[in-house]
């Protein structure tokens, strides 16, 4: 469930309720099957999903930091900054811009790799076929 729903609203107890478990139970064995706290589980695949948007968006940090389900851009900043070293602005200079990922399908190469005035049989117009 955390990895697939990172982004909403999730806290411990929705994921001991989804177990089935109470939530003090639900923390003991998820930290003994995992080694870390749900709470630290979920803060990585959001911080993971946050890193790959930086990578490959120009979205701005505000808005990638609400989209992987965090509330504070403070508290993201920090976090980021704590598990990767640098702040996430710091991070997307690493990597090329996004534009550099943009794929332009081979149709839409093809309509604009076109003469823009020259259609099928033009050429023969004013003259004898």
């Amino acid at each position: 469930m955390a990895d697939a729903r990172y982004a909403d609203r999730l806290d411990v107890d929705d994921l001991a309720s989804a177990a089935g478990l109470s939530c003090a139970h639900f923390s003991r064995e998820f930290r003994r099957a995992f080694g870390e706290s749900p709470h630290a589980y979920l803060l990585t695949r959001r911080l993971e999903r946050a890193a790959a948007l930086l990578r490959t968006t120009d979205r701005p940090v505000a808005e990638i930091c609400f989209a992987v389900g965090l509330r504070s851009v403070g508290s993201f900043t920090s976090s980021f900054a704590r598990a990767y070293g640098v702040p996430p602005t710091g991070y997307r200079a690493w990597f090329p811009p996004a534009a550099a990922y943009a794929r332009i399908p081979t149709c839409v190469l093809r309509a604009y790799g076109r003469p823009q005035y020259s259609t099928f049989r033009e050429d023969n117009r004013g003259g004898p076929a």
